[in-house]
């Protein structure tokens, strides 16, 4: 490589290996050695660009001390290639840890960019928005997931998650329940690979066309909740309705409106009844 003692991040296909960059087999090539999620499947594309280089394992259970023995290969003058199992490292996947302990170091940590599924879930989403937020996997446990998605509930963007195939209906179910079955979602599933599906449907609908098919249940998840529609109400400003709704995001409805009517001056009875329509498009 140009520069030693520089870890680079490479994004690797997220099933299509014909999505990998120049830039990354360049660098996979050149580099003294690569750290792994899985060195066993990792072998495999290596093996098929016929890239032979010495792996080094790095996942969630070892990474701590993975990383300080990365820190002393690098500082000894050797480039390394992190990768993950598919796309690409540290966006919900092993990677941030060793990544830290290298800046903090004061050593060179250079991005390969390429393929990742958010990315890709948002480009064939149709979503105009440009903002999202990017959650990435919920808790586990039913009660958690829901209240997590309570917190996140007041976000005005484009919610993106991810999301496994056994937990699928019941975390699809869940957002039905916390952001209501009109709320639209699209499912952008099994990405880049033979059965990839992108549907978009209401939150109800979506529950449905899942339970009517095991064969969508199957894959990786990209779940994309589409922003609330903005509801106007009649007789009021933009900026009434703004504090209006952020006030409703924190308050119970009464005292939001009471609140609303002191800031605004506007009648009690007319902040009430968009206070009542606003909460309804929720």
């Amino acid at each position: 490589m140009s520069e030693l003692g520089t870890l680079y991040v490479v994004a690797t296909p997220i099933g299509n290996l014909g999505d990998i960059t120049l830039r990354a087999l360049e660098t996979l090539k050149l580099v003294d050695a690569i750290a792994a999620e899985d060195t066993r499947h990792s072998v495999g594309l290596l093996r098929h660009f016929g890239i032979s280089k010495p792996l080094i394992a790095v996942h969630e259970h070892n990474e701590q001390h993975s990383a300080e023995a990365l820190l002393r290969r690098l500082q000894a003058g050797e480039s390394i290639a992190l990768v993950t199992d598919a796309g690409t490292p540290a966006v919900s996947d092993p990677g941030a840890v060793v990544v830290q302990a290298v800046l903090e170091a004061g050593l060179k940590v250079v991005p390969i960019p390429g393929p990742s599924a958010v990315i890709a879930a948002l480009s064939a989403s149709g979503i105009m928005q440009t903002g999202f937020c990017f959650e990435g996997f919920l808790p586990a446990s039913g009660s958690q997931r829901r209240k997590r998605l309570e917190l996140l509930k007041a976000y005005p963007s484009t919610l993106v998650l991810y999301e496994a195939p056994h937990r699928i209906i019941e975390c699809v179910q869940d957002l039905q329940t916390v952001f209501g079955g009109a709320r639209l979602l699209t499912i952008a599933r099994e990405l880049t690979k033979t059965f990839e599906t992108i549907h978009v449907s209401s939150l109800t609908e979506a529950v449905d066309w899942l339970e009517a098919d095991s064969n969508q249940q199957r894959g990786e998840f990209v779940l994309l909740v589409h922003p609330a529609p903005q509801v106007k109400a009649e007789g009021l400003d933009d900026e009434t309705q703004r504090i209006l709704k952020r006030l409703l995001q924190e308050l119970p409805l009464k005292q939001a409106v009471a609140l609303a009517t002191d800031i605004t001056g506007h009648k009690k009875n007319e902040l009430y009844e968009a206070a009542l329509a606003l909460k309804d498009a929720v």
